[in-house]
């Protein structure tokens, strides 16, 4: 059955609506002026400070941060010209000394009783917690969750991001010494252990402009923005030389840790950076452990090739 409201007791139920939800109803004029809102506004703390003076209207652009407030004012100008709406709109909140809040938002025209718009309606509704989800999902994407350094995955977009925007610097790759034969000794919960010690010393020792990648098995990239192939390689070599100072605990005693870098430096293509820094690589590990070859040093006569 169909319940009829007269307009008195559909006022009281908006009313009723609007004081209790988290939603946040605003009235506002045809310049985007707003001249009611219902009461989540307040207990959300959502007025900017300037707009608790009773003598400043807040406008709808008020709530709205610079990066979205043109799209905010497009979607209200469209509904008082009477065209066609578009559905929810996402946004995050003008801050005032406090953390930005995301919300969705949808306009409707109000008209009076002739059909003209003198006004719009809107509909606010927070969407923190999608936000918060969704950004732990494109973490977690990007993240390896042994070491809790950036993935493969990760790495390869930022290394196509520095080609792409020609930036100097060098691609340095580790990769731990005997580590399949460590992971097959003392089994790979230990081999677990010898990795997150070492990506540990990286994110200790490495510059907090460098990103550092776990890209597969025991193997380590780091992207050194700015840096000649000299300065990588005294940073690198440090490195590896605390690296040797490490004593990894087994049942049967300790071993000293070690690894083996090749660096190359940022340029032609993600593909060709990379295949440059694997060859320096796998000329350190050939003549290793505990080498470090850079991309000129491995097409260097076989004398005079030794760790800085």
């Amino acid at each position: 059955m169909r319940v009829q409201f007269t307009s008195q007791e559909s006022s009281a139920l908006f009313h009723l609506l609007a004081e209790t939800t988290t939603d946040i109803i605003l009235k506002t004029d045809r310049n985007g002026f707003i001249l009611h809102a219902s009461s989540a506004m307040e207990r959300l703390g959502l007025w900017p400070a300037r707009c608790l003076d009773a003598l400043v209207q807040p406008h709808l652009l008020d709530l709205v941060d610079a990066d979205h407030a043109d799209a905010i004012r497009a979607e209200h100008e469209a509904v008082i010209a009477g065209r066609a709406v578009g559905g929810w709109i996402e946004f995050a909140t003008a801050a005032d000394n406090t953390p930005a809040r995301w919300f969705q938002i949808q306009i409707r025209a109000l008209t009076d009783d002739a059909g003209a718009i003198y006004g719009a309606v809107s509909l606010m509704r927070s969407i923190e917690e999608r936000r918060s989800f969704e950004d732990k999902l494109f973490a977690a994407e990007l993240t390896d969750p042994l070491t809790g350094l950036t993935n493969r995955k990760a790495f390869l977009s930022m290394l196509q991001h520095m080609v792409d925007e020609r930036m100097d610097g060098c691609l340095a790759i580790f990769d731990i010494d005997r580590f399949r034969a460590i992971n097959m000794r003392y089994g790979h919960s230990f081999g677990d252990e010898v990795l997150v010690v070492f990506a540990q010393l990286l994110m200790t020792m490495m510059r907090s402009a460098d990103i550092i990648s776990r890209i597969g098995g025991g193997s380590i990239a780091v992207l050194l923005p700015g840096a000649s192939t000299t300065r990588a390689h005294a940073i690198c070599a440090r490195v590896l030389d605390d690296l040797g100072e490490i004593r990894q605990v087994t049942g049967s005693g300790s071993f000293a840790l070690s690894a083996s870098a090749g660096i190359a430096g940022i340029g032609g293509s993600p593909d060709n950076t990379i295949k440059r820094a694997e060859l320096a690589l796998f000329f350190a590990k050939s003549r290793g452990p505990n080498r470090l070859e850079t991309e000129d040093s491995a097409k260097a006569p076989w004398p005079n090739r030794r760790r800085a």
